[in-house]
């Protein structure tokens, strides 16, 4: 069985940094997409960043592009989100997700879903 845990989260000022971790187990991810999303109270979950597991090929939304990293460290089967410049508006649950196709980008692409974790930006 797949279980994705994210940890990480937390309140933090406008201006500074945060990383998430996800740590995936069940099975073998060499051929999986690992992706964030987040959603915001109100709003849809949207895809932040997401990762090629073999390749560690990246991919991200414009919204975050610069600004935020995403990693993998096979040896933990962890997966990372490095946030820098953090903007009240990154405020939302950010979520860790694993997809058996190559760059998927929307949530419905996605298999398995950790729980999620806070992450909220003050101004």
């Amino acid at each position: 069985q797949v279980h994705l845990v994210e940890s990480g989260g937390g309140l933090v000022q406008a201006g500074g940094s945060l990383t998430l971790s996800c740590a995936a187990s069940g099975r073998t991810f060499s051929r999986y997409t690992m992706g964030w999303f987040r959603q915001a109270p109100g709003k849809e979950r949207e895809f932040v960043a997401g990762i090629f597991w073999s390749t560690g090929t990246t991919y991200y939304a414009d919204s975050v592009k610069g600004r935020f990293t995403i990693s993998r460290l096979n040896a933990k089967n962890t997966v990372y989100l490095q946030m820098n410049s953090l903007k009240p508006e990154d405020t939302a649950v950010y979520y860790c997700a694993a997809a058996g196709l190559y760059g998927a980008s929307s949530a419905r692409e996605y298999n398995y879903w950790g729980q999620g974790t806070q992450v909220t930006v003050s101004s």
